[in-house]
């Protein structure tokens, strides 16, 4: 997920659009990605974030996404499960209607990937497969964000 990419998506609900998505890595390790639906001249629809760092303890990704207004509320989990990377996480859960999506990356190559998440409006009772589908290409490298605060020299 490191560096920047284009997509193109396909969901249940919004239809056909596309978007950016990047991502860099933080000096203490975390990943920091930012995932934006673009219109057709180039205007914002939709922004989030998401902190992910990964637990050795528990041998996964641990997730927090955020967007405007929402807080940090919507957790996630993530473990690598063969070539491809599993995650299940819930979206919207300060408002009414929270929804869990477990989402799949795969075809995972150095220019490219694909990504399919099943939701689930149910606590994870029933699930539309395939809810939504993105195809990722590359536009810009992979790369580190570097520290914040820089320790002082002696």
């Amino acid at each position: 997920l490191l560096g920047d990419w284009d997509f193109v998506s396909e969901s249940h609900d919004y239809g056909k659009f596309r978007g950016r998505w990047s991502a860099v890595r933080l000096a203490t390790g975390q990943i920091l990605d930012e995932y934006r639906v673009l219109g057709d001249n180039g205007e914002t629809f939709y922004v989030s974030s998401t902190v992910r760092a990964y637990n050795a303890y528990k041998d996964r990704w641990e997730l927090i996404g955020m967007d405007t207004g929402g807080g940090l509320q919507d957790f996630g989990t993530g473990q690598r499960v063969n070539s491809e990377m599993h995650i299940e996480q819930k979206f919207g859960v300060a408002g009414d209607k929270p929804i869990t999506l477990r989402i799949r990356y795969y075809n995972i190559q150095a220019d490219r990937f694909s990504w399919s998440a099943d939701r689930s409006t149910d606590g994870g009772q029933t699930w539309i497969k395939d809810f939504q589908q993105i195809e990722a290409h590359r536009i810009g490298p992979s790369r580190d964000l570097g520290a914040l605060a820089p320790a002082k020299k002696p």
